[in-house]
């Protein structure tokens, strides 16, 4: 169940008194801790509750973080009846979410997503997982939330750079969705002095709504919801290349990037239109910072895109499209196309 609202705190307070679980564990992360917890103080006033903190930041992704969960569920008495409320951004959801679904082989999930990526994809659809040896998302479970409440109060907490983050999956489910929805999102200013939360509540909802059409049509990801996947293969690459260099860029940055690069490819071996190619490239030129790397990477980009969750025998799967929302799933692309979409993408985004 996914509840969009403007009063998160009754929602939440609805929720709590509404659902007996036998304990309740709230999960943050030092930031969320100290700018998003406060926010919901007045739901949880009066209530028993164990609170959990974790580090900050994907690099802490990892089955270490979930091990100090662990051990506070099991040294706390937790059930497979107990609640994890995931207060956070795409990395708490992610983590708090395999932690939960681990757990005595799982119990109760609730998240509350506090950043735009987490909003309309992290924390939405089921999947959970951690890093693991330097790759994106390595290990994990599909594990569907009890409840995800989404409101854009919390985006107001937000720097720039973590909300374009979130703004590159929405421009994704723009994209494979319909035009209307493409049109709207990259209309939309998403860097105007006063951020209009009101139509950009709006477009959450209707970002939101894609993603669980595909989730509820294809909940294990066996066929048509490797559509969310888009811009995915390659930017994962990226994101994954960032981290080895020690200096990681957050994830719709890098999916912003494999966007350029898989559309370049949608165009050459799809006969998707150039118009959406450019319309995309110049959106992410405006926006977003380039991520910069040489020929000399290129065959480091492309051995991480061998380890991509889609891939089957062997060969590298691409989502790709015809046109918006023509989306063209298991695309095998060569390697030197491969390679000249790195080209594209390096001579119009420097």
């Amino acid at each position: 169940m996914v509840i969009i609202t403007k009063d998160i705190v009754s929602e939440l307070s609805t929720y709590l008194s509404s659902h007996k679980h036998d304990k309740v564990f709230v999960l943050t992360d030092a930031n969320t801790r100290d700018k998003c917890l406060p926010l919901l103080e007045v739901a949880l006033a009066g209530r028993d509750f164990t609170y959990i903190t974790i580090e900050a930041g994907d690099t802490h992704k990892d089955i270490k973080q979930v091990s100090a969960i662990w051990d506070v569920l099991s040294k706390n008495g937790a059930s497979r009846n107990s609640l994890l409320i995931n207060i956070g951004g795409g990395m708490v959801t992610d983590l708090g979410g395999f932690a939960g679904a681990t757990f005595k082989r799982g119990l109760h999930n609730l998240n509350i997503p506090t950043t735009l990526m987490a909003s309309v994809d992290a924390a939405v659809g089921g999947k959970t997982g951690i890093n693991f040896n330097g790759l994106k998302n390595e290990i994990g479970s599909f594990y569907i939330p009890d409840c995800v409440m989404i409101d854009c109060l919390f985006l107001k907490t937000l720097d720039r750079d973590n909300l374009l983050s979130g703004y590159a999956e929405m421009i994704k489910h723009g994209v494979i969705s319909n035009q209307k929805s493409f049109d709207d999102v990259l209309a939309f200013d998403i860097e105007q002095k006063e951020l209009d939360i009101e139509k950009l509540n709006d477009l959450v909802s209707t970002s939101v709504a894609v993603k669980e059409r595909f989730v509820e049509e294809d909940p294990k990801e066996l066929g048509i919801r490797k559509a969310l996947n888009f811009g995915h293969t390659i930017g994962h690459a990226f994101e994954s290349l960032s981290f080895a260099r020690n200096n990681p860029i957050l994830h719709g940055h890098a999916v912003a990037a494999g966007m350029v690069c898989e559309l370049y490819l949608s165009y050459k071996s799809c006969n998707m239109p150039a118009q959406i190619l450019s319309q995309v490239t110049n959106f992410t030129k405006e926006h977003y910072s380039s991520f910069v790397f040489n020929c000399d990477d290129y065959a480091t980009i492309y051995e991480l895109m061998t380890h991509d969750k889609k891939n089957e025998g062997g060969r590298i799967n691409f989502t790709l499209l015809g046109d918006i929302g023509d989306i063209r799933i298991n695309q095998e692309v060569s390697k030197e196309l491969v390679l000249e979409s790195f080209d594209f993408y390096r001579e119009n985004l420097y």
